[in-house]
């Protein structure tokens, strides 16, 4: 691959970095699709051993991304009907406001619908409070994941 090729792909995985931070494109995703352009392009031993640890990291961060905080969310007493009010609610605001919109949607829609539910601010403030421990262990781990990938690119690439 051309030194411009590497280029674009490292700058395609640096936009997916950012993407898993601020939810406006589908970060991983877009990291791990650079990472297979630049393996099919190589062709290489180590660009497929790249691509299958990138694949393993991204594809396990993405079941674990939505079970722990799931379940950390369940443990501390958010029912998922409030769950699923601040996930649709933030897809509502998500449209309303771009790039932001999932962390105001979905924090206010886990509150509204404790608020609610349990009828006073202060239980309700702390389910919240949890929800947005849960989106910031669901970012962490999407994030782990495509740094890792990054990572073996970044080797494989430099050596």
């Amino acid at each position: 691959m051309s030194d411009a090729g590497l280029v674009l792909v490292g700058l395609a995985i640096a936009v997916g970095i950012v993407g898993v931070v601020l939810p406006v494109l589908p970060g991983a995703l877009l990291a791990w699709a650079a990472i297979a352009v630049w393996a099919l392009s190589v062709g290489s031993a180590t660009a497929w051993v790249v691509l299958a640890i990138a694949t393993l990291s991204i594809g396990i961060a993405q079941v674990v991304k939505v079970l722990v905080p799931g379940r950390r969310l369940r443990d501390a007493g958010v029912p998922r009907a409030s769950i699923l009010a601040g996930v649709l609610l933030a897809v509502v605001v998500f449209f309303l406001v771009p790039i932001v919109g999932l962390f105001i949607g979905f924090p206010l829609g886990v509150y509204l619908q404790e608020r609610r539910r349990l009828g006073q601010h202060e239980p309700a403030w702390r389910s919240t409070q949890e929800a947005l421990r849960a989106i910031g262990l669901s970012i962490a781990i999407e994030l782990a994941a495509t740094l890792v990938a990054t990572g073996a690119w970044l080797v494989a690439v430099l050596t």
